[in-house]
């Protein structure tokens, strides 16, 4: 929990800290930004990783799964990229991140936009960022509540309208990062650094809505159709696979010649 608050705190700064900033900043030097964040994350990332295997009894298999998913969600991402935002991969992340819960959910979103980074040629300044709000993305599944209690409909109906929001909160997320260092922009819409935080704000409401509502929307609702229609078997499978990739019972030591415990 500690690492991933760090991390959280970390990325917060990194993506609003333009917003504080005076007129002449130099915002350019926000895309610079990435090397350093990229820094923070990756040994937060391991430290979330050996946290999350130490509290809950998971073995390298666990780790060999959240590999396997991060593989499959990074293969997703091709599917349906410039394509109003059909993009296949944040179902999967949605469920896994609910199995997997919170800690591991974080690594499995980072590393699988890192690897479709790696996988698509799509490495630039907005990988780290990515990175950050996909982990953002994932984890908020595995808090979502009654993780032993939820099942069936119900719980498909939450993690529908999850998806649905999270889809959302990512595309404007990234929007931040984008808008404080794009220029040329209408008035109406643009990154005026130095102005009071909430007329930069305003502005960015009507950039996202602008710019990539449809784009968002898209993405919500293939989620949400995902969800229904293939959810409750995925769901089934995963906790299978995670409850094999526990360990199953803790092994004790009795002295020599001690009588059986019965």
């Amino acid at each position: 929990m500690a690492a991933l608050v760090l991390i959280s705190a970390i990325g917060a700064v990194f993506f609003g800290w333009p917003l504080l900033a005076g007129e002449s900043s130099g915002l350019a030097a926000h895309a610079g930004d990435a090397p350093w964040l990229f820094g923070a994350l990756l040994p937060l990332l391991v430290a979330v990783v050996v946290a999350t295997i130490a509290d809950s009894g998971m073995d390298a298999k666990a780790v060999a799964m959240l590999g396997v998913l991060a593989a499959v969600g990074a293969a997703l991402r091709p599917l349906g990229a410039g394509t109003a935002g059909l993009e296949p991969m944040f179902f999967l992340m949605v469920l896994s991140g609910r199995v997997l819960g919170p800690g591991f959910g974080f690594v499995l979103g980072a590393v699988t936009m890192f690897a479709s980074a790696l996988l698509t040629g799509g490495v630039g300044p907005w990988m780290p960022f990515q990175m950050l709000s996909m982990g953002w993305f994932t984890m908020g599944a595995g808090l979502l509540p009654g993780p032993e209690r939820l099942r069936g409909r119900a719980e498909l109906l939450m993690l529908a309208a999850y998806g649905a929001l999270a889809a959302f909160a990512y595309g404007t997320v990234m929007n931040l990062y984008g808008w404080t260092i794009i220029s040329g922009m209408s008035s109406g819409i643009s990154f005026h650094a130095g102005d009071p935080v909430h007329e930069n704000l305003v502005r960015f409401l009507a950039y996202c809505a602008a710019t990539s509502l449809g784009w968002d929307l898209g993405r919500a609702l293939l989620t949400v159709v995902l969800t229904f229609t293939l959810g409750a078997t995925l769901l089934k499978a995963l906790r299978r696979a995670t409850r094999r990739a526990a360990f199953e019972a803790r092994a004790t030591f009795e002295a020599p010649g001690a009588a059986p415990r019965p």
